[in-house]
């Protein structure tokens, strides 16, 4: 405890120096611009500025959760998570959690994004984070009813009847029974004055992060300041409900003719910036193992289905849901998923899902150069990263991945991968690639939960099949190399004149005589060798191949010069 009150301290006064203390002290109400910029313009919100009082009570939470977290991190990433005290590790994260659930909705969201940050955190903290579950109790119906009837209009009149009592409660809004045009819906109306305290915490959030960082290592300041700002542009889309209708419609219409499916359908004459109205689509809540075999449905075929459906989103389509926890799926008495809650969605374009396969290629051939390559190029890694240390790294990881088997790993053996190996680079992962991790690892928990026989290389490599992507990644790689190739070539192109040149030279001095084939092969094998030279960190294979034509080519030549003479 000394050594908290004592850090406590520095990160009080820290706080205190880094901005002063006028800052709390000024105008009652300040705009939150847009935490990061994107394509949109994004409007702001007004909220009253948090008191000192709550900033340092915030930071007395947060403070032992940074501390623990930094020891814990160091050790995992020095011993690569092995021969580590777990239940340690276990119980700091459970008081992370707890921390989490204790200072509000922010930090229960903020505490769910972590969970798939294998880029931030050991495995264990994941493990205890991913039970984090986004379950407030409900606001009293007399404080929620204002903010519908202030954008929607009196209650008597935009629905039919309307339940006052709410049927779950989440950290961001609450969900209600209501009647519309004689179908029933469900009513999710935003929790009162959650953009007061969402702006509150992110303001703390924002003002902390630069004093945290001076606590813990590079590598994870590089990722943690990349997390903030996608942390809160997430936070940002889903509160406001227009985003998510936006969202249901487009993944609706991608998916109108897979009957595997439902998704409700959502009326947009009655959803507004806080208030979002859905058709009520009750089922049986995925996990729910007694009701699904009651109904005589096959839980491994589910367990496929579910897996095909999302990894089909995330390969076919431009957009994909990234929250499919349990409470966001339900199964029907016949078999068909239904998909709730479309404000976390992920997005990835042709470029971005084209990587993505090239990486799980370079990862199931064994190959940590197209690896490197591929992380480089998906923006994960800084430039100024060792290549030589990272495919070092990736070479040792890939070989212990589930043993030997690399082509039957799972998404667990991708975030083994950047929690034990790439953690210890300056390495973070782009918004939508986190977003793909934290849906494939809920997934992944699913199966898990369901305790079936069930591989996800199966359904990934059907699907990469079927959208002929595993041929266009080869065919990718290879003009890949063949650009490399031909890039060393014009280098060697360019410096050829230099080497006639030199070659020339040497001739008039006599130490060249007579009518020699030496210029010009010289001048092919030096091409030869600068060319595989230019490829060596790509393809090493082919770079080899390269070295040991062009010594051939040179040996051969003097040789038969040496003989002609005689």
């Amino acid at each position: 405890m000394p050594l908290f009150s004592y850090t406590s301290g520095l990160f009080i006064l820290s706080l205190l120096e880094f901005r002063g203390v006028k800052i709390f002290l000024m105008e009652d109400k300040e705009i939150l611009d847009a935490a990061i910029v994107t394509d949109r313009k994004e409007p702001a919100f007004q909220f009253k500025k948090p008191s000192i009082w709550l900033i340092i009570k915030t930071i007395l939470k947060l403070i032992p959760v940074i501390l623990y977290l930094r020891t814990d991190r160091r050790e995992w990433v020095k011993k690569e998570g092995k021969n580590v005290n777990e239940k340690k590790f276990r119980k700091h994260a459970e008081r992370a959690l707890k921390t989490f659930v204790d200072l509000g909705p922010s930090y229960i969201k903020l505490g769910q994004w972590l969970s798939s940050r294998a880029d931030l955190l050991p495995q264990p903290y994941l493990d205890v984070l991913e039970s984090l579950q986004d379950d407030v109790l409900p606001e009293p119906f007399s404080d929620v009813r204002p903010i519908l009837e202030k954008e929607l209009g009196s209650l008597d009149e935009v629905f039919d009847y309307f339940n006052p009592a709410s049927i779950s409660g989440a950290s961001l809004g609450q969900v209600y029974r209501a009647g519309y045009k004689g179908q029933d819906v469900v009513v999710k109306i935003s929790r009162p004055n959650i953009e007061e305290t969402i702006g509150q915490n992110i303001y703390i959030l924002k003002k902390l992060l630069p004093i945290a960082t001076r606590f813990i290592d590079e590598n994870l300041r590089f990722s943690a300041e990349g997390m903030l700002s996608q942390f809160i542009e997430t936070v940002y889309e889903e509160m406001d409900y227009r985003i998510e209708a936006k969202n249901l419609t487009e993944i609706k219409n991608n998916l109108k003719n897979d009957k595997s499916v439902i998704i409700p359908k959502v009326y947009l004459d009655r959803t507004s910036r806080h208030v979002i109205t859905l058709e009520y689509l009750p089922g049986i809540k995925v996990t729910d193992i007694k009701t699904l075999d009651q109904h005589n449905i096959d839980r491994a075929k589910l367990v496929y289905r579910i897996h095909r459906l999302f990894f089909k989103m995330l390969l076919r389509h431009s957009i994909f849901h990234a929250d499919p926890h349990p409470g966001n799926i339900s199964i029907t008495s016949n078999g068909t998923i239904i998909l709730y809650d479309f404000g976390m969605v992920g997005r990835l374009d042709d470029e971005t899902r084209r990587r993505l396969v090239r990486l799980y290629l370079g990862l199931v051939d064994k190959d940590p150069v197209r690896t490197t390559d591929v992380l480089m190029e998906l923006g994960t890694l800084e430039s100024s990263v060792d290549r030589r240390l990272v495919e070092k790294g990736l070479e040792l990881s890939i070989q212990s991945l589930h043993g030997k088997k690399v082509d039957r790993m799972e998404v667990k053996a991708l975030q083994d991968l950047a929690n034990k190996t790439l953690s210890r680079f300056p390495f973070r992962l782009p918004k939508n690639l986190a977003l793909y991790m934290r849906m494939a690892s809920i997934l992944e928990g699913i199966y898990h939960y369901h305790d079936v026989k069930f591989q996800f290389v199966r359904v990934l490599v059907s699907l990469l099949e079927e959208e002929g992507l595993i041929k266009d990644a080869y065919v990718e790689e290879f003009k890949r190399y063949v650009n490399k190739f031909v890039k060393g070539l014009e280098v060697s192109v360019d410096l050829a004149p230099m080497i006639k040149q030199y070659l020339t030279d040497q001739r008039t001095t006599n130490k060249l005589k007579g009518n020699s084939n030496v210029l010009p092969m010289s001048i092919i094998s030096s091409s030869i060798f600068i060319g595989s030279a230019f490829i060596f960190p790509h393809e090493r294979n082919l770079s080899y191949l390269g070295f040991i034509l062009s010594a051939a080519l040179m040996v051969g030549t003097l040789i038969f010069n040496k003989l002609d003479r005689k």
